[in-house]
């Protein structure tokens, strides 16, 4: 972990994914040399991981995915995250994946949830991390989204604990998804929720030892990208989020490593109209956010 700022956060690249339209050039042109230009980037700002998705590709060309792998494990020590819900592709980059040129660390598996427990059934003949979705739960056998802190917290320590207990994972080998909401429509208090699950995660005892992470871009969707100062709006909406949440364990961002993160003073603006919209749900959430376009 290293200290982004004044935070002590653990970056994991979220660049190499066709999400990004210029990723997504490289991918269809198979530019490898683009791809390895764009990882060493991540690893000289400071990524403590990688994140890989070439997308829907991964499902109809498994040897371009080990290609791209092995590209990236060419240039870079950086250890990697696989970002698919297959578990047939998932074992195709772990097979592809080279401890010795991550210097013998573990890669991650992105991600599993209580509906999605298949992948573990590839943990045995490789080791890895994984990043655990807390937002989903299993109910009488079916998948339902998480909507309070209670059962983001629920699922959060019933999934890790099963991880620890039945296959001897170890719990700095997990990593909690907390699935950051959009404000901009979040009418049942989602963003509350996940800040109060982070609170309630990082006072479990038997949770010691497990890292909270999400990717934060999502908090200021459709949201205006410069507040009427000019400041950057969803980058302050972000650390935002960080200065409520960090000091209770949250410490691993899915995010670009070169955008800093700073807590923000509790005067200035965007810190108060989040707090303002994190005490509101339904139409006054709205209104709330409101003031960030004011603001």
């Amino acid at each position: 972990m290293t200290a982004v700022n004044n935070f002590a956060l653990r970056i994991i690249g979220e660049r190499i994914n066709p999400g990004f339209k210029s990723t997504r050039s490289l991918f269809e042109t198979e530019d490898l040399a683009g791809i390895q230009a764009l990882a060493v980037k991540q690893a000289e700002a400071g990524a403590a991981y990688q994140n890989v998705n070439i997308g829907a590709r991964a499902m109809t060309d498994p040897d371009f995915m080990a290609r791209v792998i092995g590209a990236i494990q060419e240039v870079v020590s950086t250890p990697l995250s696989f970002d698919f819900p297959s578990k047939k592709v998932q074992e195709i980059c772990l097979a592809s994946y080279s401890l010795e040129r991550a210097g013998g660390a573990l890669p991650i598996v992105n991600s599993i949830t209580e509906h999605r427990w298949d992948l573990m059934e590839l943990y045995g003949r490789f080791k890895f991390k994984v990043i655990l979705m807390a937002s989903e739960r299993m109910e009488d056998g079916v998948a339902k989204g998480n909507k309070t802190a209670e059962q983001i917290y629920g699922t959060a320590r019933r999934a890790a604990l099963r991880l620890k207990n039945d296959y001897g994972m170890a719990l700095d080998d997990i990593f909690v998804d907390m699935s950051v909401s959009a404000i901009i429509a979040d009418t049942e208090g989602l963003n509350r929720a996940t800040v109060d699950a982070i609170r309630l995660i990082g006072a479990d005892p038997d949770l010691k030892g497990a890292h909270m992470m999400g990717g934060l871009s999502n908090i200021g969707q459709q949201l205006p990208p410069k507040a009427a100062d000019g400041s950057d709006l969803k980058h302050c909406l972000e650390n935002a989020f960080l200065t409520l949440t960090v000091p209770h364990g949250f410490d691993t961002v899915l995010g670009t490593p070169w955008r800093g993160y700073a807590p923000l003073p509790e005067e200035h603006h965007v810190m108060q109209a989040y707090r303002n919209f994190l005490e509101h749900s339904g139409s006054n959430a709205l209104r709330a956010v409101r003031k960030f376009y004011k603001a």
